[in-house]
């Protein structure tokens, strides 16, 4: 079964008709929406990026039967040449926070890593991303400072809150992982004027007929 994560830049698209189900964990419960495939949206309920429970939501789409993972992740560039309203497949990703672990009573070690072959498969449903970049994941909920940015940009292309988190529980589960990231603005220090999460939301609302195409197509290719 194909699992689809949704953040931000699906909050305004139209979504599937699905069966909203709670399913229990051993790290918590979490919300899916069932059908032919699963769907997450890691924001339920407004819950933050510092709050949300990585370890329920990735061992519940893995208990529901997800096989596969295709990610979207409302992100900030760090490349001018990345404009706003731009999507990126990414490659591989950096950590400046704690990443969960759903080994916690033994030692267990992963590659973490996005899969090559399923990000190939995405970049073919759509040819309009950028294929390859490094994305770079801070703790949030507060925005990078403009000296962070500066040093971020030397080695990754995007930043955002979200995705090494599920990647690595995903390496952990043994779940094929690949992300389509949704270029909402420059980040800070890049942007013109002050940054604000207003600004984020208007870009999704701007493009969501775009992002639940996609989204669609993704559906009717993969699942």
């Amino acid at each position: 079964m194909l699992g689809i994560i949704g953040g931000t830049s699906l909050l305004f698209s139209e979504l599937p008709r699905l069966e909203k189900k709670q399913v229990d964990t051993p790290f918590g419960n979490t919300e899916l929406l069932l059908g032919d495939i699963a769907l997450l949206m890691r924001h339920q309920q407004g819950i933050p990026p510092h709050r949300i429970n990585y370890r329920a939501n990735m061992a519940a789409l893995a208990i529901a039967g997800v096989d596969r993972i295709i990610a979207f992740a409302s992100s900030g560039s760090l490349n001018r040449e990345i404009a706003p309203g731009s999507l990126v497949i990414p490659t591989d990703c950096i950590t400046m926070t704690d990443i969960p672990s759903i080994h916690d009573h033994a030692i267990e070690h992963v590659m973490p890593s996005l899969s090559p072959e399923l990000s190939k498969r995405l970049q073919q449903i759509v040819p309009d991303a950028r294929l390859g970049g490094t994305y770079i994941q801070t703790r949030g909920p507060r925005f990078e400072t403009v000296a962070e940015i500066r040093a971020f940009s030397r080695v990754a292309d995007l930043v955002g809150m979200t995705l090494a988190s599920e990647a690595t529980l995903a390496c952990e589960l043994g779940i094929p992982f690949a992300a389509l990231c949704t270029v909402d603005n420059y980040a800070n220090g890049l942007a013109d004027g002050v940054l604000t999460y207003d600004e984020i939301l208007k870009i999704s609302r701007q493009y969501r007929d775009r992002t639940a195409g996609i989204m669609n197509a993704i559906i009717r290719t993969i699942a």
